[in-house]
């Protein structure tokens, strides 16, 4: 890729005309003259300070570069952006398929594996809440929920025994607890027996059950899924890796596989992409803003997440005028 050393030239950085002559970037497209000026195409993935994608830099002329002799960069990159970005869809309609099926009664249980923030829960919830709105039309009664936090063994037990019933899913999002108690986990396991019928037992006196009118056994004939930011293959732990392997065995694995800096942008850019602030109804150089502040500062933020652009676009909705501002305050680690 030949290589260019911009010697008049200017990028937005910040909604500011910011000098740029004597950056080198690899050239992507030589000069074009479009609507607001001319411009040349360059890559700029890699150079310090400016978002890691293809950026147009506004010069008057092809005076306006020179080609650096003698100096050319070929891209060493597994996987295209574009190629990522259609990886990462699959996945996400996987989960989406499954979903539909765990709900249909024809998975048992799922694991969903990924860093926070990247949509896991949303892809869920989003196929869940469809059969939601079904029956709050018919008034029936909801077949799903949503469990997030701590839980106790008791508690475990109790939860699935209200949704037993075929057709019903429970879904843990980041309850990791359930995963670490031995207890619990033998209750999960009952519950996702590969065999035809899943009985599940408590053999320990509960006021709590005769309370409630809770047996000390029934069959369980719903669905799991598993929303979780641990990474089975990375833990160190033996007790925890014996804990995870006899879940993941009982169950479907889905490992989304964002795991680098340039995946989770790359996601970022997607879901904005595919009408994530459309309601904020921001005009397209705001939009554009977002995207290049949230690229620009990504080593630095808190979280390079979907809910820190959330966080940004609502400060770019409260404070139109100098919302960087408050977001390098609040969203940003101190150098």
């Amino acid at each position: 890729m030949e290589m260019i050393r911009i010697v008049d030239g200017t990028y937005k950085i910040r909604g500011v005309d910011t000098d740029v002559s004597g950056t080198v970037f690899p050239m992507v497209k030589e000069f074009t003259f479009g609507a607001v000026g001319g411009y040349v195409t360059v890559d700029a993935t890699d150079v310090p300070g400016f978002p890691d994608r293809k950026i147009k830099i506004k010069v008057d002329g092809p005076e306006g570069y020179e080609v650096v002799e003698g100096y050319t960069k070929e891209p060493v990159v597994a996987e295209t952006d574009e190629e990522v970005i259609e990886r990462m869809r699959k996945q996400f309609q996987v989960l989406e398929d499954m979903t539909k099926a765990s709900k249909g009664g024809a998975v048992r249980a799922m694991i969903v594996s990924g860093p926070p923030g990247v949509g896991k829960s949303f892809g869920v919830e989003k196929v869940l809440g469809r059969h939601d709105l079904i029956a709050d039309l018919g008034n029936g009664e909801r077949k799903y929920e949503v469990v997030k936090g701590a839980m106790s063994a008791l508690g475990l037990y109790t939860k699935l025994y209200n949704f037993a019933d075929k057709d019903n899913v429970i879904v843990f999002d980041d309850c990791d607890t359930v995963l670490l108690d031995d207890l619990s986990l033998n209750i999960l396991k009952a519950a996702l027996d590969s065999k035809k019928k899943r009985t599940i037992s408590w053999n320990t006196d509960s006021h709590k059950l005769r309370a409630e009118g809770i047996p000390d056994q029934f069959d369980f004939k719903g669905s799991v899924i598993f929303i979780t930011n641990i990474k089975f293959d990375n833990v160190k732990s033996k007790k925890l890796r014996d804990h995870l392997e006899a879940l993941e065995s009982r169950c479907h694995y889905l490992d989304l596989t964002i795991d680098s800096e340039r995946d989770k942008m790359l996601r970022i850019k997607q879901i904005i992409g595919d009408g994530m602030l459309d309601e904020y109804e921001f005009s397209d150089e705001v939009h554009e803003d977002i995207v290049d502040f949230i690229d620009n500062n990504k080593k630095r933020l808190r979280e390079l997440s979907l809910r820190t652009v959330l966080k940004a676009a609502d400060l770019a909705k409260a404070f139109p005028k100098d919302w960087e501002d408050y977001a390098q305050n609040t969203l940003m680690r101190n150098k």
